[in-house]
C-alpha cells in the first residue's frame, strides 16, 4: 500500500511551527504495516494544496492531510478539497451538536465562526473530535476501486486521538495490515562511519536476502537501524540484531525508543545503587534526564550544579587550592568534585563533570571542548578526559552521554 502525507499550514513554511506530525505520522502507520512514502508541507494556499492533493492521489492508495480544518480565514483544506473531488459541502448535524456541547460544557458561548467546520463534504465519513471542535474526514475516492483521502486537524492534542480511534479502524477494516519489523540497536562510543564499517560485510548476506540497514548519527550516539517487510521479517531482522550484538557487543545501551538514562536507571534501581551527581559545564543536565525517567526517585539522591568556582569551594569542598593549582576544568578537580558529593549525599556512585564549552575559553593546553568526567564509588574514583568540540546545546547533550554510558558499563 502506498501512503502520502500532505501537512498544510503557513506558519510550517515559515519554521514558527515545528512539524512533529511528519514523524508522529510516519512511526505509527509504520508500526501498523504502512510505510509512508512521501510527505510534504506547503503553505496554505489554494493552488499549492490542491495541486499536491491531485498529485498524490494519482500515486497513492491512501492521501492524509493535516490542518486546514479550523473555523478561521486560512483553514481552507476542507473546502478546497471538496471543490476538487466536485463534492457539496453539506452541514452534519452530529457535528453541530458535538460543538453546541463542546462549548456548553465549558461554560463558553459557541463562536459564529464555528459554522464553517459543521460543513462536510458530502458522502465523507465523519470523525469527531474528542479534544476539540474541528471534524477529520475521510473520502472513498470514486474513480478508485480502494483509494482512500483522509483529512485530519493540524493541533497535534486533537491529531493524534483523532488518529488511533478512528483512522487506525478505517484501514484495518479497508486494508490489510502488512508484516513489516524495525528494529533499532542504539550504541554509543563509536562514530557512525566506524559502526558501519564493523557491521557492513556481516550484514551483507541478510541484505541480499531483503534485509534493509540504517544508520543515524545523534549528540554522543548511533542507531542501527534493521527493518524487513514480509513473512520472513521477523526471522530476517532477528539474524541481524545476533550478528550487529556480536560485533559492538558492549557499545550497545539499548534498543528501539530507549534512552541511556532509562537504562541506567534500571541497572541501578536492580542493583539497588543509588546515585549523586555534581555539575558544572553540562549545568544540570545530567540531573535532568536522570528525572525524567519515571522512578529515578529509587535511585538519584540529588545534585550540585557548581558552575562558579566559589559555588565548587563552597558546595563541594573542592580546595581552593586545588582550583588556583590545576584549574576548574582539571582531572583533579573532577575527582574532587565525584569524591566530595558522593560523600555529601551518602550514594554508591557519583559522577561529576567540569569542562570547556566554549566558543571562548580555551587555551592552547586546554582547548574548547575539553571535559574532565569523574565517576566514584566504593572502589575509589576514575577521571577521563573528552575532546567534544561541538556548540554549547550538542557540547553539553554529548558531555551527559558519556557520563551515563561510563555509568552504565560499570554498573552493569
Amino acid at each position: 500500500m502506498i501512503v502520502e502525507i500532505i501537512n498544510t499550514g503557513s506558519e510550517l513554511m515559515l519554521g514558527r511551527v515545528l512539524n512533529t506530525h511528519q514523524q508522529w505520522l510516519c512511526r505509527r502507520l509504520a508500526d501498523l504495516g504502512h510505510v509512508v512514502t512521501r510527505q510534504v508541507a506547503i503553505a496554505d494556499e489554494g493552488q499549492a494544496i490542491q495541486s499536491a492533493v491531485r498529485e498524490a492521489l494519482g500515486r497513492a492508495d491512501v492521501v492524509i492531510t493535516t490542518g486546514g480544518l479550523g473555523p478561521t480565514s486560512d483553514d481552507i483544506t476542507r473546502e478546497l478539497i471538496a471543490e476538487l473531488l466536485g463534492k457539496k459541502l453539506i452541514e452534519n448535524k452530529a457535528v453541530l451538536a458535538h460543538i453546541e456541547s463542546f462549548f456548553a460544557k465549558r461554560g463558553r458561548p459557541r463562536p459564529i465562526k464555528t459554522d464553517v467546520e459543521t460543513f462536510v463534504p458530502e458522502g465523507a465519513e465523519v470523525f469527531l473530535n474528542a479534544t476539540g471542535t474541528a471534524p477529520g474526514l475521510a473520502m472513498k475516492i470514486p474513480s478508485a476501486s480502494s483509494q482512500w483521502l483522509v483529512m485530519l486537524p493540524g493541533p497535534p492534542r486533537e491529531l493524534r486521538p483523532m488518529f488511533d480511534a478512528s483512522v487506525v479502524p478505517l484501514l484495518k477494516r479497508e486494508f490489510t495490515d502488512e508484516i513489516f519489523i524495525c528494529r533499532t540497536l542504539l550504541t554509543t562510543g563509536i562514530g557512525e562511519s566506524r559502526v558501519q564499517e564493523m557491521v557492513e560485510a556481516d550484514l551483507q548476506p541478510l541484505v541480499m536476502r531483503g534485509l534493509e540497514v540504517g544508520y543515524c548519527a545523534r549528540p554522543g550516539a548511533v542507531d542501527v537501524r534493521l527493518v524487513a517487510c514480509g513473512a520472513t521479517a521477523e526471522k530476517l531482522v532477528g539474524e541481524a540484531e545476533a550478528v550487529v550484538q556480536r560485533i559492538l557487543g558492549e557499545n550497545i545501551y539499548g534498543r528501539d525508543d530507549e534512552e541511556i538514562e532509562q537504562v541506567v536507571v534500571k541497572l541501578l534501581a536492580q542493583k539497588k545503587k543509588t546515585l549523586a551527581v555534581a555539575e558544572s559545564c553540562t549545568g544540570g543536565l545530567i540531573a535532568s534526564r536522570i528525572t525524567d525517567v519515571p522512578g529515578a526517585s529509587e535511585v538519584f539522591l540529588g545534585g550540585v550544579v557548581s558552575y562558579a568556582n566559589l559555588a565548587k569551594e563552597k558546595l563541594l569542598s573542592v580546595p581552593a587550592e586545588t582550583l588556583r593549582q590545576h584549574g576548574a576544568v582539571s582531572e583533579a578537580v573532577a575527582k574532587a568534585m565525584a569524591l566530595n558529593v558522593r560523600e555529601k549525599f551518602g550514594t554508591d556512585f557519583a559522577i561529576a563533570v567540569t569542562g570547556i564549552a566554549g566558543p571562548g575559553g580555551g587555551t592552547d593546553e586546554k582547548p574548547v571542548g575539553t571535559v574532565f568526567i569523574a565517576l566514584a564509588s566504593a572502589g575509589g574514583v576514575a577521571v577521563k578526559k573528552f575532546l567534544n568540540v561541538w556548540e554549547r546545546a550538542t557540547f553539553k547533550q554529548v558531555t551527559a552521554t558519556q557520563a551515563l554510558e561510563w555509568l552504565r558499563t560499570v554498573s552493569a
